[in-house]
């Protein structure tokens, strides 16, 4: 499949797409964690794919060349709309497009509904409030499940890099969390 992708063949290059496309977005929306803004950087990585596959040799696995392109793609927007829009605009840029939920049956059952919701969202102002460097090791290693030298290939940096950003993650999110890190 990826051969004849690499020959111009667009419906194998859209079968590719479709069976690595939902793991992208998870790493993609963990970096960026903004639902409409992490659409727009996949769809950039998958043309940056389109035009660099006939670079792609083989030697690894699709995914763990496809994984520091998203990566350094979610990183770049992140500082394009951190010089840009965050700059500029002083109110909340993140994403509130949550699901309605449904009317909870019981008062308790609505008590355990609001909880969840505020340790959700405690926790993502948590996630959002780690820097991105943080933040992109944390969501490959938790999100992706990616080993410590998978991920050092995967951003281009030494695998004690990754150790140390893991632990600071750690140790940060446990902080903001109020919880003993």
């Amino acid at each position: 499949m990826l051969r004849r992708a690499q020959a111009g063949d667009e419906a194998a290059f859209g079968a590719i797409m479709r069976s690595h496309y939902e793991r992208t977005f998870r790493l993609v929306y963990a970096i960026v964690r903004h639902e409409a803004d992490a659409r727009d950087v996949c769809q950039e990585i998958w043309l940056t794919i389109w035009r660099e596959l006939p670079k792609f040799r083989g030697d690894a696995r699709f995914s763990t060349w496809l994984h520091p392109i998203a990566t350094r793609r979610a990183l770049d927007h992140l500082r394009k709309r951190r010089r840009w829009f965050d700059r500029f605009l002083p109110f909340d840029t993140g994403d509130d497009t949550t699901e309605a939920a449904l009317e909870p049956a019981t008062t308790e059952d609505a008590g355990k509904l609001a909880e969840g919701r505020e340790r959700q969202a405690t926790l993502q102002a948590a996630l959002q409030a780690l820097p991105p460097k943080l933040r992109a090791v944390l969501a490959l290693r938790e999100v992706e499940g990616l080993s410590y030298e998978e991920i050092a290939k995967a951003i281009s940096i030494p695998t004690g890099t990754v150790m140390s950003r893991l632990y600071h993650a750690r140790r940060q999110l446990a902080q903001k969390l109020g919880a003993k890190p």
